[in-house]
């Protein structure tokens, strides 16, 4: 009887690097390695963004992908500007407000009812043709290598694979390219998806037209509308409403970036429909309009802008943007936080331009959906000074769990990111061709029109507290970057209880009930990527030391 094979040790990741000529943070070393291997060869911080987001669909599938969308903050440092572009999923033209009413959640997110038309091929293809030196055929050929020669399966790819395979195993395609033998691929395996490669190769030869209204666009409507259901699953999984003309439709925008001016930096984010931007950059503010700034400060200013969120921000006209960023909105904000937790829920403001010392809101609060760890996210520097942020996912950790028959590729159900309802005036309720809100919060940090600083999260609404929280470490609690990722976190989203870290809840627990803060435990929120400009040309990648397995930081070299 022969031995079984041998199984591979994957390469290990190292979260923090520092040195000269371009650096990159993502969760994955295979993404990580494309992207600085892009930098080497002359490409610049756009084209080795693209390349390690195409790997990121091969290696973190079930986070990202062909069929997700995203959000880019880009600094261009020959025009010393920002630019931010919106590749955020939409609806098909056929959804109307009441359509996910009375859908059970978790039967919207298994459906292709849920699947958004796809946006990362229409962000990739815009940032490289407006940013970028590479082609989209050149910046998927990492891709394709991974994608074809393979990748070591590690604990977080078969723990996503294994609470995801009672509903892989009902969707008959899924279930054959990630329960091989019926199982998830065990640890230390090489997970191979040549379908996934031979996609890639052809979208590099074809271009976005072959998604957009082509061939692969067609097989993605069909599978949405006839989903490849496993026969005898008793699994209901309802057809989708996406037509071709959704996807002749579909542009990826350039977005006005938010900005906000906090303790002398400058803070630039994604706007609506990402309600990154705004609330960050809204609690910020807050934290900076008071005497002083700790852990109950940050939890109270996340609080009230998550109430100011949840009533105005979505994909419609009229967010009051420059109000709820303005310093006279978080000033008179800033007066409800006194040195006990506020009453649940916190009541939205009133940003109409006219504030008073003290007012008190008189508004009903929305609930924040549930969302879960989902997403990935990585940021690049380049030797030229351009730095980016970008957030790309496919929504729910392996998305709508469809896989495109013989594509290799998962579909999103980002169209569970809208409110269900009914919830009347509600800003997120889906319409045609809207695009869900977003919690993605990719955030770049100026110091005298310089850039000093770039970070993100995936991790559904914890991304914007995960962000937030990574700024007060750093720049309130003079924490280190390194350290500012590591901390143990918490977040606070208006709820009743704020969900914290086990090691958060051990440190702080006591002081921060003291003050009438309520715990509940969640064990691991976010997985984010960073990086600092430290000086002299130098720069420092920061990925997670434990969170998601860890992440891997690089740069192209360690000394000049």
């Amino acid at each position: 009887m022969s031995a079984p094979p041998a199984l591979a040790q994957p390469q290990q990741k190292v979260p923090v690097a520092e040195g000269y000529g371009g650096a990159v943070a993502t969760v994955d070393l295979d993404a990580s390695k494309a992207a600085i291997a892009v930098l080497r060869k002359g490409g610049n911080a756009v084209d080795a963004a693209v390349a390690a987001g195409a790997v990121l669909g091969v290696t973190e599938p079930y986070s990202a992908g062909l069929a997700g969308g995203g959000f880019m903050v880009y600094y261009d440092a020959r025009q010393r500007k920002v630019f931010t572009i919106d590749g955020r999923e939409t609806a098909p033209q056929a959804m109307t407000s009441t359509t996910l009413e009375g859908i059970p959640f978790e039967e919207g997110v298994t459906s292709g009812l849920s699947a958004g038309v796809p946006g990362t091929v229409a962000n990739w293809d815009l940032a490289l043709r407006r940013f970028g030196t590479f082609s989209l055929k050149q910046a998927l050929q990492p891709a394709i290598e991974v994608a074809s020669k393979g990748f070591v399966v590690d604990q977080t790819f078969y723990d996503q694979t294994a609470a995801n395979a009672a509903r892989f195993a009902d969707i008959s395609t899924t279930a054959k390219l990630y329960l091989p033998n019926g199982a998830p691929p065990p640890v230390g395996s090489v997970f191979k998806n040549p379908e996934l490669a031979a996609t890639y190769r052809e979208l590099g030869k074809r271009g976005p037209d072959w998604l957009y209204g082509g061939r692969l666009g067609a097989e993605i409507v069909a599978t949405v509308k006839q989903p490849p259901v496993t026969p005898g699953s008793a699994r209901n999984v309802r057809p989708g409403l996406m037509e071709l003309s959704d996807l002749r439709a579909y542009r990826a925008l350039l977005r006005e970036p938010t900005k906000i001016s906090y303790n002398g930096l400058d803070v630039y984010g994604m706007a609506p429909p990402s309600s990154g931007g705004s609330t960050v950059g809204e609690a910020l503010n807050i934290l900076e309009a008071l005497p002083s700034v700790g852990l109950h400060e940050y939890l109270e200013a996340s609080r009230l802008a998550f109430a100011d969120r949840g009533k105005y921000v979505g994909d419609l006209p009229g967010v009051p943007l420059k109000e709820l960023l303005s310093d006279g909105f978080a000033k008179e904000r800033s007066c409800l936080v006194g040195a006990t937790a506020m009453a649940h829920p916190a009541a939205p403001g009133n940003p109409d331009g006219s504030y008073e010392s003290c007012a008190r809101p008189t508004g009903t609060a929305t609930p924040v959906a549930d969302e879960g760890p989902e997403t990935t996210h990585l940021v690049v520097a380049d030797r030229w000074g351009n730095v980016i942020a970008y957030n790309l996912t496919i929504e729910s950790t392996g998305g709508n769990g469809i896989v495109v028959p013989g594509r290799g590729v998962l579909l999103n159900n980002e169209l569970t990111d809208f409110t269900f309802g009914p919830a009347p005036g509600d800003p997120n309720l889906p319409a045609p061709g809207k695009r869900p809100r977003s919690s993605m919060a990719p955030t770049l940090v100026f110091d005298h029109g310089k850039p000093v600083l770039a970070a993100g999260s995936p991790g559904g609404s914890t991304i914007i507290t995960t962000v937030l929280q990574i700024l007060v470490n750093r720049y309130e609690l003079g924490m280190s970057l390194p350290d500012a990722l590591a901390a143990p976190r918490a977040t606070q989203r208006n709820t009743a209880q704020t969900q914290a870290e086990q090691a958060f809840l051990d440190r702080y627990r006591a002081e921060l009930e003291a003050k009438g803060h309520s715990f509940v435990l969640n064990p691991e929120i976010g997985a984010a990527t960073a990086l600092e400009f430290v000086g002299r040309g130098r720069i420092q990648a920061v990925a997670e030391p434990v969170r998601r397995g860890g992440g891997s930081a690089m740069v192209v070299a360690p000394g000049r």
